[in-house]
């Protein structure tokens, strides 16, 4: 498990994370959501230990983040950016290879082989292991960091807006996969995610920030109410359900509260 204690980050005069204190469940996918600001990447960021805490402390299954070494901790947590880009001229597979890295430092094996393989063909890029990263769309190059996060095999993942820039289609793709990730490889999974359609639909549990704190937390039924949703974003959604799922409607509905 992934706990957050009293923990703030600021900038200068800035606070940022302001004393947040949560956990986060195994084996489940939890999606931060919450406006623009709210705080969200930096909270993700801090627990990959790609930004430092001022104070407070971070804890994987009850050891402090910050006294494990770096590479027990890279077996342990796999991390991807929100604008993950490579200046280097490479293919797919040679990308997905990099995920490998903390377990092999750089000599890969056959099992190295057959795990990169193995994330491949889990998010459906056999047909592209040899193209290029630069001569990808956007929807295929996000799906083959995610693939490089995934042949990283690690316990815990943390994806900061991996359905950022992507249509409906890649979007669900990416959704699907994670989904089956956290179901068929037990796999604990923490995102940042702005489309709350997505984030009620495919997660198990999820954590509302705003403005550097957290504003609610636990299951879908108690976050994505009308009234909840309201208070977070500041604006009038209305919630349905669906034979398949909860809908977040907040086109074209009267009142919106000022900002």
């Amino acid at each position: 498990m992934i706990s957050v204690k009293n923990l703030y980050k600021t900038y200068q005069d800035k606070v940022v994370l302001n004393d947040i204190n949560i956990d986060f469940p195994v084996h489940k996918v939890s999606s931060l959501i919450g406006p623009n600001g709210a705080g969200k990447s930096t909270l993700l960021m801090t627990i990959g230990r790609l930004l430092a805490q001022t104070s407070g402390s971070i804890e994987l299954n009850n050891k402090n983040i910050c006294t494990t070494p770096l590479r027990q901790y890279a077996l342990q947590v796999a991390t991807l950016r929100q604008t993950p880009h490579f200046d280097l001229k490479i293919k797919v597979r040679e990308l997905v290879a990099f995920g490998r890295f903390p377990h092999n430092r750089g000599a890969l094996t056959k099992l190295d082989e057959r795990v990169i393989d193995d994330a491949l063909d889990f998010l459906s890029l056999t047909s592209l292991r040899n193209a290029y990263i630069d001569e990808l769309s956007g929807g295929q190059r996000q799906m083959a960091f995610l693939a490089m996060t995934i042949a990283q095999q690690t316990p815990y993942l943390l994806l900061d807006e991996p359905l950022n820039n992507l249509d409906m289609k890649h979007g669900a793709h990416i959704m699907n996969a994670l989904r089956r990730l956290c179901d068929e490889q037990q796999r604990t999974i923490v995102l940042v995610v702005h489309d709350i359609n997505f984030a009620a639909n495919y997660s198990d549990h999820l954590v509302a920030m705003k403005n550097g704190k957290i504003h609610s937390c636990g299951s879908i039924n108690h976050v994505i109410t009308e009234d909840n949703l309201r208070d977070l974003y500041e604006l009038n959604i209305e919630v349905l359900q669906s034979k398949t799922g909860t809908i977040c409607n907040y086109f074209n509905l009267t009142g919106e509260q000022s900002r």
